[in-house]
């Protein structure tokens, strides 16, 4: 191996020991979904994917309205366009 990737497997390495269990999720079995089980599960509720570029300011009000609300981004935008879209 070059030097180079050598540096690059340490830093993978380094950073997966990292990326270890928090305290809080110590000893619970986490739910490991892949993306194709993902996207079926969201197709089946009918969620479809929407990319849109937004203000940064804008963007950092609605992650601290969500985080205030205790709601998941999504859910935050969906009920925010659900309330515009219906006054207007």
């Amino acid at each position: 191996m070059k030097k180079t990737g050598l540096a690059k497997s340490d830093a993978k390495k380094l950073m997966g020991k990292m990326a270890g269990p928090s305290a809080a999720t110590f000893g619970k079995v986490a739910e490991v979904v892949d993306k194709r089980e993902q996207r079926r599960r969201d197709q089946a509720a009918g969620l479809v994917p929407f990319a849109v570029k937004l203000n940064g300011d804008l963007v950092a009000q609605l992650n601290a309205q969500a985080t205030e609300r205790g709601v998941d981004m999504n859910q935050l935008v969906a009920e925010l366009l659900a309330k515009g879209l219906a006054g207007a």
